[in-house]
């Protein structure tokens, strides 16, 4: 009798311990909580994101929302280990992850919770952001990409009045400044081994007509268009062109390089634009260009596709109310209001004269730009792939081994890991 009802205790104590670990649960008040997982530094700011809830929960006083932020390089593993327990109701995920966890089963298919009206009227990156096999996974939420940042005082400087069409141009510009005295190094990226490097790499590759695997997710790594995008980039650093430092930068590093005034040319996401001329955070305030990426000889410029979605995670005990919030993050009236900090995913939006006024450049930047977007391979072995790049391609730009070795070496690599 007494082993009973000590197993019985201990059955009750448990399931008490079980129920307090709980992160998502109605409270003594009868309100719902629901955690939400975000990336710092990702488009809309972290009071945008608090003032967003916060009208949230005004508009919805049954649902409590808390908020978490975390650094891009932590969020992956983050969600791999709460989605299927409900650890989050709602995580943001970047584009190449869409794949990867859907086949997983981290997230929710959401197909049938957007119209095609709606459907329609968001740019395609965003919507690829949150796509695998013709289906959705989540809700379009930040709208991004990088653009070619210039310094309109250094290119005047050198003679030029406007920027660069293509990367043969902006070479012939680099050369110039670098020539006059205008900055040592006039070129800076983010090419630090990190998924930052991918990202620039994308859009390098992209732009001279490359991809990294073909329309049937098979690689095509070591392509010529490839290797003549990665030849560009180590050449650049060996003619002094681009800061030798850029090998260890990542894009905050790269706002503050041309923040301080120290270089003409940068890849950078939209944010900067802002910060560029924030008085606070920046020595060119009103020198600040913004332009599409630059394209070659029969190509167009490309950029990377940094759109993110906002998904609900299997393991959520709330998916109706979580999918409640993530509506009301990614409605028109909210991205119209808070634009200045991240652009809408809602293409009518950029008609909206008081969209167009909180920063006209970049509005018109990114008309183009987001018509010319390039996936980073929505695979389920993304992940691996990305790992594979960002160590061989860094040893190319430091010389350790030629573009074509380290090329060479990931497409085999990558046929392995698609084969498994």
């Amino acid at each position: 009798m007494k082993k009973a009802l000590l197993t019985l205790l201990s059955i009750i104590l448990l399931a008490g311990i079980v129920a307090g670990c709980s992160t998502s649960s109605s409270g003594k008040d009868g309100k719902v909580t629901i955690n939400a997982l975000f990336m710092k530094q990702a488009g809309y700011s972290e009071e945008d994101v608090k003032a967003i809830t916060k009208e949230f929960e005004n508009k919805n006083p049954s649902i409590k929302v808390k908020p978490t932020f975390v650094p891009y390089e932590a969020l992956e593993q983050k969600i791999q280990t709460s989605a299927p327990t409900g650890g989050y109701d709602i995580v943001i995920i970047d584009a190449p992850w869409t794949a990867k966890f859907a086949k997983a089963g981290f997230v929710k298919e959401v197909s049938d919770k957007l119209t095609d009206s709606n459907r329609s009227d968001i740019f395609a990156g965003a919507i690829d952001s949150v796509s695998y096999q013709d289906k959705l996974y989540g809700m379009p939420w930040l709208n991004d990409t990088k653009f070619l940042f210039y310094n309109t005082d250094m290119l005047k400087q050198a003679g030029f009045d406007n920027p660069p069409n293509t990367w043969d141009e902006l070479l012939t510009q680099a050369k110039a400044i670098k020539d006059k005295g205008i900055s040592d190094t006039p070129i800076v990226g983010s090419w630090a081994q990190a998924e930052a490097l991918i990202c620039d790499f994308t859009a390098f590759t992209s732009s001279f007509g490359g991809a990294l695997v073909d329309e049937n997710g098979k690689p095509t790594v070591n392509s010529k268009e490839n290797l003549a995008a990665l030849t560009f980039m180590t050449q650049s650093l060996k003619d002094g062109l681009t800061n030798s430092k850029s090998t260890q930068y990542l894009e905050e590093d790269v706002r503050g390089v041309f923040s301080s005034g120290k270089a003409a040319f940068a890849l950078n996401w939209t944010y900067m634009y802002n910060m560029a001329n924030d008085p606070k955070e920046s020595s060119v305030v009103g020198r600040v260009g913004i332009a599409p990426v630059p394209g070659t000889q029969g190509h167009n410029g490309m950029s990377v596709n940094g759109g993110m979605g906002l998904s609900v995670t299997k393991g959520s005990k709330h998916a109706d109310e979580a999918w409640k919030y993530i509506q009301y993050l990614s409605s028109k009236d909210v991205q119209k209001r808070f634009a200045k900090n991240a652009l809408p995913i809602w293409k009518s939006l950029y008609e909206d004269q008081d969209v167009v006024k909180t920063g006209p450049e970049v509005v018109e930047a990114s008309k183009v730009q987001y018509e010319n977007l390039e996936n980073r391979p929505r695979v389920p072995w993304y992940g691996e792939l990305s790992t594979e790049l960002q160590v061989s391609v860094q040893k190319a730009l430091l010389g350790e081994i030629t573009p074509e070795q380290a090329l060479d070496s990931v497409q085999k690599k990558a046929e392995e890991i698609a084969s498994k």
